[in-house]
């Protein structure tokens, strides 16, 4: 490879030439609004810029199906670039059966989506084809479908070109999210680098890329490009194998209350350590990094539980942390205004026990220092940082020089803290234990004050105070939710808001090569004062409606 390297920069150093790289696309559409269902953008065209290179170097042809990052792949390793197929020995296409010698292959792996609020999970690729082909049965005949123009062309490469009656909208890559946000029900179909937090990943015959359990060989949608022509294998060009790597994914689980007291220590004592956990295991252990907010201290001397406790001071008995090892807890949040219930004897208690099992904690600790330590990690190519603090108090649950306890909400700090590790390549999720008010609609004071941690740079902000689902939103580039229900305590029921408390969040958040790029909102319904379940699918629907048209959208 070296050697074929070298003879092709001598050929350069002696024709004097230089390489320009640079790709435009133009999109051959007579129609030039973007909402045309016109499907000439099939004829897609790659317009290349003029160099100076005479034609006999001009080897390599890019198709104008090939989507941007692989082009520039490719054209990264130097290699000159061809005005049109006739004049290149190699050519970089969609791999249909494409004759001659086919090396390099790349299998590219495409989304479908949807804007985030979406109330659709998923959908079956015979529909998208039948669709394609103009079949009126298809759910997907009336929504439309957006792309852009190499995705296109590379579909019909694959299916020929769209029955005149299939709703497809094309559009520049930028311009694909906010075109599908502005007309709902819409759907889009983009490369898996495309994928940002707005969107909701469909599953496709039940599989989503942002998935761990994803397979690559059975999903349907997915092309493969390769090189083609006798030149390629002496040329050695490099394409990477695929445009997702599975080495480079992060997924977090949040969760809202954790607070192991009342009945549902009851049901613990009588049913078993695990009980509340396990119908919704799978969810928490399958994540890279489960989080969970435990409000209570565990405490030796925690008497036997009681049903009905009207002092609202808590503990837990320390063999209940079986449950927490059971659902897979990698770190633990400390901003509850519980956590000094029982005393500075058993707050440090509890510090030990998370200590003896390596669970890192943020938000508080056994003293003010220690509680506003982040916690700094790295996954997979990601690095994040979790940051917490309570604002609500009462005084005696926070920590102070001496003394265990939550952190004390510092803006100024918060602010400053958030800033640093954000030029210092993380990615940090702040949360708080935030004033309770049983509502899903946030205050004025939170709505400002999640948004100044989003303005100072955490990509998320999680309320862990609600023990009611609160709305969410999009504010400069993060995904705030301001409440995200309890995970196990008690409250089958609350006055005022019935049984709203039975509803709860669990977010799935999805970090790839150091970037945050998704969200999936996993919902459960918590049943026997103990132990949430994932939700029916009707249960589900109703719940995302009552939460997306509170939070406006």
């Amino acid at each position: 490879m070296k050697k074929d390297i070298l003879f092709c920069l001598g050929i350069l150093f002696l024709t004097g030439c230089s390489f320009n790289g640079e790709i435009k696309r133009s999109i051959h559409n007579e129609n030039e609004n973007p909402d045309s269902t016109s499907t000439q953008a099939a004829e897609s065209t790659r317009t290349l810029v003029p160099t100076n290179l005479p034609v006999q170097l001009q080897i390599l042809w890019i198709s104008p199906a090939v989507p941007s990052e692989l082009a520039q792949s490719a054209i990264s390793s130097g290699i000159s670039i061809a005005a049109s197929p006739e004049l290149a020995t190699i050519r970089l296409d969609a791999d249909k059966n494409m004759g001659g010698l086919n090396v390099g292959r790349s299998t590219w792996i495409y989304a479908f989506v949807a804007p985030f609020p979406s109330l659709q999970d998923g959908i079956k690729m015979e529909d998208l084809t039948l669709a394609w082909m103009g079949d009126a049965t298809s759910s997907l005949s009336d929504s439309p479908v957006w792309m852009d123009g190499s995705t296109l062309a590379a579909l019909t490469t694959l299916w020929g070109k769209p029955n005149p009656t299939f709703n497809v909208r094309i559009a520049q890559p930028e311009d694909i999210l906010d075109s599908a946000w502005n007309v709902q029900p819409s759907f889009a179909i983009i490369p898996f680098e495309q994928i940002e937090p707005r969107w909701k990943v469909l599953s496709v015959d039940g599989q989503s890329p942002i998935r761990k359990d994803f397979n690559p060989e059975t999903y349907p949608l997915k092309i493969n490009f390769s090189l083609v022509g006798e030149a390629a294998q002496q040329l050695g060009v490099a394409l990477p194998g695929s445009n997702r790597d599975p080495e480079k994914m992060t997924t977090l689980v949040m969760t809202g209350v954790t607070a192991l007291v009342r009945a549902t220590a009851y049901k613990m004592e009588i049913k078993g350590r695990t009980y509340p956990g396990e119908a919704m295991r799978d969810w928490l252990v399958n994540a890279d990094i489960t989080h969970i907010s435990n409000e209570i201290p565990f405490a030796p001397e925690c008497p036997y539980p009681e049903l009905v406790n009207y002092t609202l001071f808590f503990c837990s008995n320390p063999l209940n942390i079986e449950l927490l090892e059971y659902i897979g807890t990698d770190i633990i949040e400390l901003t509850g205004n519980h956590f000094q219930d029982w005393g500075s004897a058993a707050t440090l208690f509890t510090l030990d026990m998370y200590n003896q099992r390596r669970w890192p904690y943020f938000g508080g600790g056994a003293n003010l220092e220690d509680a506003r330590k982040p916690i700094t990690l790295e996954h997979n190519g990601t690095k994040l940082a979790f940051i917490g603090c309570n604002p609500a108090g009462p005084d005696f649950a926070w920590a102070t020089e001496t003394e265990p306890g939550a952190a004390p909400c510092d803006w100024d700090w918060m602010k400053t803290e958030l800033a640093r590790l954000r030029a210092e390549g993380y990615l940090p999720i702040a949360t708080f234990q935030y004033y309770e008010g049983y509502s899903v609609w946030p205050g004025p004071a939170q709505k400002a004050d999640f948004q100044k941690m989003a303005d100072a740079g955490a990509v998320i902000v999680s309320g862990s105070q609600a023990h009611l689902p609160m709305t969410m939103e999009f504010h400069n580039g993060s995904f705030i939710h301001y409440g995200l229900g309890n995970l196990f305590f008690d409250q089958m029921d609350y006055p005022g808001v019935g049984t709203g408390t039975r509803r709860e969040f669990i977010d799935r958040h999805v970090f790839y090569n150091g970037k945050y790029i998704n969200t999936e909102l996993l919902t459960a319904m918590l049943e026997d004062y103990s132990r949430p379940r994932p939700m029916t699918e009707q249960e589900k629907l109703l719940f995302l409606s009552d939460i997306f048209e509170a939070s406006g959208w």
